[in-house]
């Protein structure tokens, strides 16, 4: 596993294809808009069904703060595609089949073999400036993102 990632660095670029097939690259999505990129462990479980409603029910307030939301997870396409349709996601899940993302992000495993949770806000730069884990309290991860886009606004 890579050097863990810390506030400051650059984050880095990944290439993954969305659930319509079509490729989705970070460096591409920085070009518009600051990213808030969560990882979480699996579909359709409380925690993660929590954690993606919460970011479904605040997405329009991101979207003032120029941020767009992206999780991840190595759940299937198919899997993603049935998830963001029963709870009309608004953001972009994806799959993270080999975990290679993950552990570019140094994502931390809960008893080495839980996938963990952890959201990263990434602005336009590509700098990370925020980094939460958690894999008991999905909501936060939300609450303190929104908090950290406020506080970028003001660094203008």
């Amino acid at each position: 596993m890579s050097e863990k990632l810390k506030v400051g660095d650059k984050a880095p670029d990944f290439e993954l294809t969305k659930p319509d097939g079509r490729l989705f690259r970070l460096n591409e999505q920085l070009q518009k808009n600051n990213v808030v990129l969560y990882f979480y462990p699996k579909d359709n479980t409380p925690g993660c069904t929590k954690q993606a409603c919460e970011f479904r029910d605040q997405y329009e307030v991101f979207k003032e703060h120029d941020a767009e939301v992206v999780g991840i997870s190595s759940d299937s396409a198919n899997t993603h595609d049935k998830f963001e349709r029963n709870y009309k996601l608004p953001f972009v899940l994806l799959s993270d089949k080999g975990n290679q993302v993950r552990e570019m992000y140094g994502v931390p495993r809960k008893f080495g073999v839980i996938p963990g949770r952890a959201t990263y806000v990434i602005d336009k730069n590509g700098t990370v400036r925020y980094i939460f884990n958690s894999l008991t309290k999905p909501v936060e991860h939300v609450k303190n993102a929104l908090e950290v886009l406020e506080s970028l606004k003001t660094e203008v």
